[in-house]
């Protein structure tokens, strides 16, 4: 073990060669078809498209495929470097659709900006292997499973096929379920062997590391303080050896903290408000609540995040690019 020095702030590593604590992000070649994507260099940025009319970050306002396929181009031209489409809410609570009813949503809208920006990076958003299949077909390039292979696992061999990227997401339990169970005792231990599993199985369909993302599914089947224990240590997995994307965009635990509600729903004094943009709130209550998503983007980029998954591309991308030019002063 390293000596350990003290400094006016604390303690550090007198082994260290850097001036400050902060570790600089591995970086990692992603697979895609047609080429490699870097990552670690910046942050990449997920823009979110939900094509539901039942979201709880949207309210439906993007459920018309000529609407989502034109909000997908203004997240572009904001500043995205890539497109998450969806077709099935996983707010809590919800309920799952048909696989027809999935595959009407979210098809023509991948379609219609994979026509418009043929070298838009779009991904699909589905626990399906057969949306995932019509999804690659229609101009997708990288899959977003939440449920990290639990629900579909036929999902790796259709990312094999199309040597697509896969996200792997942690989840615990089901969306009608995830936030009515008891929660794990050890959110690090669900987390660990959860995402041990997932991987686990993309590696035994035929998959490579190289196609492989994790993401601790902030929001999925936690509490309010795990999620955010999760942020404060989201170092600890990078002992998987991947690359981390990190969606804290829009959720209730970020809400709570900035309504000044503490971790625990116990202790709250009152509910967070919905998210402004669900209608009936003022226009100006949106201000404090994208102030709260940028301060956990950038506390998610210092941690460590590859990649942010975010609904407010123009309002969450000057917090993207202060963390990554700290992360780049890190680096001496």
């Amino acid at each position: 073990m390293p000596k350990v020095g003290a400094s006016l702030f604390g303690l550090y590593p007198s082994s260290s060669k850097r001036s400050g604590l902060m570790t600089p992000r591995p970086i990692f070649e992603l697979v895609l078809a047609g080429g490699k994507l870097r990552l670690g260099e910046r942050t990449l940025v997920m823009g979110v498209v939900n094509v539901t009319p039942d979201s709880f970050s949207d309210g439906g306002r993007y459920f018309e495929t000529e609407k989502a396929v034109q909000h997908g181009l203004e997240l572009a031209e904001q500043g995205a470097d890539w497109i998450d489409i969806g077709g099935e809410s996983t707010r809590p609570g919800s309920k799952p659709v048909s696989l027809e009813e999935e595959l009407r949503r979210v098809v023509p809208v991948i379609g219609g900006l994979h026509r418009q920006r043929p070298s838009l990076v779009i991904s699909i958003d589905t626990t399906k292997a057969e949306v995932a299949e019509e999804a690659m077909r229609a101009g997708a390039r990288v899959i977003n499973d939440v449920s990290g292979l639990r629900f579909d696992p036929r999902i790796a061999q259709v990312a094999r096929r199309y040597r697509a990227p896969l996200i792997l997401m942690h989840l615990r339990g089901r969306p009608e379920t995830m936030q009515a169970e008891p929660f794990a005792r050890s959110v690090w231990r669900s987390l660990r062997a959860g995402l041990a599993r997932s991987i686990r199985r993309a590696l035994a369909a035929g998959l490579c590391r190289s196609q492989l993302i994790i993401d601790p599914g902030l929001g999925f089947g936690k509490s309010r303080r795990q999620n955010f224990e999760i942020l404060a240590h989201l170092e600890r997995l990078r002992s998987f050896r991947l690359p981390i994307l990190v969606g804290t965009s829009r959720k209730s635990f970020v809400q709570a903290a900035v309504a000044d509600e503490g971790l625990s729903p116990r202790t709250a004094t009152r509910r967070p408000a919905p998210w402004p943009l669900l209608g009936g709130n003022r226009a100006g209550d949106a201000a404090p609540l994208q102030v709260g998503d940028a301060a956990a983007v950038a506390a998610s980029i210092l941690a460590g995040a590859h990649i942010v998954r975010v609904h407010d591309v123009a309002a969450l991308l000057p917090a993207v690019r202060i963390a990554d030019a700290i992360l780049a002063a890190s680096r001496g």
